[in-house]
């Protein structure tokens, strides 16, 4: 709410953007719902009582946010590029301008190919010359030292799936090695002994039924693998301490959900099955889902091959429409 009332005071958007483009940034993970820890700010008490004066040196907490959107890594790389290169067309006077712009538009005040066409020539400009300036540095990327066992340099950076750790260059001989940051670990903060720590993942645990057991971590968080199988580990656990018992015991959890959400093959078409889920008994097939109606949700277990066709078929003609 109180983003939304920055943004009409700004002057940037309509009721009907406004959702879009907050769910837009976390889609794209330039914001996450999180918590922001504070900083403790000393502060001095001081009480008359009785004709008594009394004093006393305290500390508080400031600053700290519950279930906030927070920029991430990846968003504040991207916000940081577009302040540098598009500071005009960044600024919050430009999105207000153009809703201003729009509206004479729709009035029939303002023609809208020239308005089209002035931005476009503000913009070509300022991305030519942007990828003029470009160089090999990546934006956001840090360097954090060298490896000591090596020699080589050590960043973080944005990369594809995230911020990651780099240990070496693609200049080398040897191709240069990565490792995904920890949930709450940031490229702006992280050190040197914590970026090496990361590459002693993945960990072997052990051997159960012939297959290997690790521990490791990627881009939505650290889990436990055994062959195909995959298994989050929880918050508060460490996959570096992990041991194989307890990484047995997440499989197995997660092996029996997955059975639970099966809940009918067919012999006809082997891509066609009704599960369960999240929000409860659906289709599965070919890599799409289809909701079942309520009458059939109810015997979702029981549903026959040419049933399920039939629903594939009408929640198919629905989406098109």
């Amino acid at each position: 709410a109180s983003l939304v009332h920055i943004l009409e005071e700004l002057g940037i958007g309509r009721p009907s953007t406004y959702a879009p483009t907050i769910s837009t940034i976390q889609q794209r993970e330039y914001v996450k719902k999180g918590d922001t820890e504070g900083s403790p700010r000393p502060y001095r008490e001081i009480i008359l009582k009785d004709g008594n004066l009394t004093a006393a040196d305290l500390t508080e907490n400031t600053g700290g946010n519950r279930g906030k959107l927070v920029p991430t890594d990846t968003g504040s790389v991207v916000n940081d590029f577009l302040m540098e290169y598009f500071p005009e067309i960044m600024d919050y006077h430009f999105t207000a301008n153009v809703e201003k712009d729009f509206d004479e538009v729709a009035e029939g005040k303002m023609n809208w190919t020239k308005l089209i066409s002035d931005f476009y020539n503000q913009l070509e400009p300022v991305v030519e010359r942007t990828m003029k300036e470009r160089t090999d540095h990546k934006a956001g990327e840090r360097l954090l030292g060298t490896n000591p066992a090596d020699g080589k340099p050590v960043s973080v950076k944005i990369g594809r799936y995230g911020p990651l750790v780099q240990i070496g260059t693609p200049e080398d001989n040897e191709k240069p090695r990565f490792a995904n940051l920890a949930p709450g670990q940031s490229i702006e903060t992280i050190t040197l002994e914590e970026a090496l720590e990361l590459f002693k993942l993945p960990r072997t645990l052990g051997e159960h039924e012939g297959q290997t057991v690790k521990a490791n971590s990627g881009r939505f968080g650290p889990y436990v693998q055994l062959g195909k199988l995959f298994a989050s580990i929880p918050k508060g656990e460490d996959p570096m301490t992990i041991n194989l018992p307890r990484a047995l015991e997440l499989l197995t959890a997660k092996k029996d959900a997955e059975a639970k959400s099966h809940l009918k093959t067919f012999e006809e078409d082997k891509e066609l099955e009704v599960r369960t889920g999240r929000f409860g008994p659906y289709i599965a097939w070919k890599g799409k889902n289809f909701k079942l109606p309520k009458k059939e949700a109810t015997r979702a277990a029981e549903l026959t091959y040419e049933e399920c066709l039939a629903i594939v078929k009408a929640e198919s003609q629905k989406k098109k429409k």
